[in-house]
């Protein structure tokens, strides 16, 4: 299997499966010098890691993360930092349940990649998915807590907008109150009615999807390169890497085809000596480099695959079945993508930064 590697300048490459007994990603590209301990990483594995309330799935894993090599003690503060060399971290599997698999392993999940892996590569791991499991994604939270780290001034901050058909009311957007309910959502009203809603999918053994909208604060204008290096281009791609991802937009998005060419230019002026804009539908990228607004990014979840209620389906030999899928799922996947998609945005905005280094210094 290729293709596990992301980013240009700034790499990271995952390994490790659903139900292998760890999982991790080798970053590389990471500039020397920069204060990195373990805690910096697991406050952001902290959000994403499961069992943390009822709406998400009970696996209870503690996510601890090593840091294997790439850091060194620094004689003048004490501590530990990046060394410029390849920084590997691990972190393992302790709350596996495979046999909750055993009754499906010759039958192909619907809304899952087990078809699929079979046709490309005529083998695959039958339990949780292997490597097409959400599993993967702790791996990226961890490289992109490095990311991070490189973008010293930059704030990256993401928000669940959107459960099945119930969204947000932006007039109380509270970036604080993403913090204080399960489910990231910055409206207090939406989460309380979420969790009645949500609680009635799980029960139903079904799932639902969300829309997820990440915000980087504080990027630097001229980020990004045409044509075909463009930030959105890339930021599009590293969302749609994300597992059940079906769609991606920047700024206004789709709703920008709904608006006259006045109502959609992000006119400028003058502040203070300085160029500044009246509006940011574009989401802060024009021609695919960064305008120094606030990037936003919004990506859609569909719902999770694995529900309770039986499916129709076929076998290996061929043969039609149904299937429920038993075992600890998320009634909504989109939850603990949220923690992802910072960490996506980081990663990109990590590696353009350093292109941008390398082609104008």
């Amino acid at each position: 299997m290729s293709h596990n590697t992301f980013g240009h300048l700034f790499r990271m490459t995952t390994f490790g499966e659903s139900h292998g007994p760890a999982i991790g990603c080798v970053v590389d590209g990471c500039p020397p010098g920069i204060r990195l301990d373990a805690a910096d990483i697991q406050r952001d594995l902290d959000r994403r890691k499961p069992g943390q309330s009822r709406f998400t799935t009970q696996r209870r894993e503690a996510d601890e993360v090593r840091i294997l090599s790439g850091v060194f003690e620094d004689d003048r503060t004490g501590g530990q930092v990046t060394t410029g060399t390849p920084i590997a971290l691990l972190i393992e599997n302790t709350d596996q349940r495979s046999r909750d698999y055993a009754e499906i392993r010759d039958k192909y999940r619907p809304g899952h990649a087990d078809f699929t892996y079979q046709m490309k590569y005529g083998v695959r791991d039958y339990r949780g998915g292997g490597r097409s499991s959400a599993r993967e994604t702790a791996a990226r939270v961890a490289a992109g807590a490095v990311a991070r780290k490189v973008l010293a001034g930059a704030t990256i901050r993401a928000a669940l907008v959107q459960m099945g058909p119930h969204k947000v009311d932006r007039s109380r957007w509270d970036w604080d109150e993403v913090e204080r309910n399960p489910f990231f959502c910055p409206d207090a009203s939406a989460a309380a009615q979420w969790a009645d809603y949500l609680d009635s999918v799980r029960k139903a053994g079904s799932s639902t999807g969300a829309v997820i909208e990440v915000v980087a604060a504080g990027v630097m204008p001229g980020l990004g390169a045409p044509i075909y290096g463009k930030l959105d281009q890339d930021l599009a791609s590293a969302m749609m890497s994300i597992n059940a991802v079906k769609g991606v937009e920047i700024g206004d998005g789709f709703a920008a085809a709904a608006l006259s060419g006045e109502e959609n230019a992000d006119e400028m002026y003058r502040n203070r000596n300085q160029t500044a804009f009246r509006s940011n539908h574009a989401g802060g990228i024009l021609g695919g480099i960064s305008t120094g607004q606030d990037i936003i990014v919004r990506f859609a979840v569909k719902p999770t695959s694995s529900i309770l209620s039986p499916r129709h389906t076929v076998t290996r030999e061929g043969e039609e079945t149904d299937i429920v899928t038993k075992g600890r799922h998320d009634p909504c996947v989109g939850i603990r993508a949220v923690p992802v998609g910072e960490a996506m945005m980081a990663l990109v905005l990590a590696d353009h930064l350093l292109r941008h280094r390398a082609q104008v210094g």
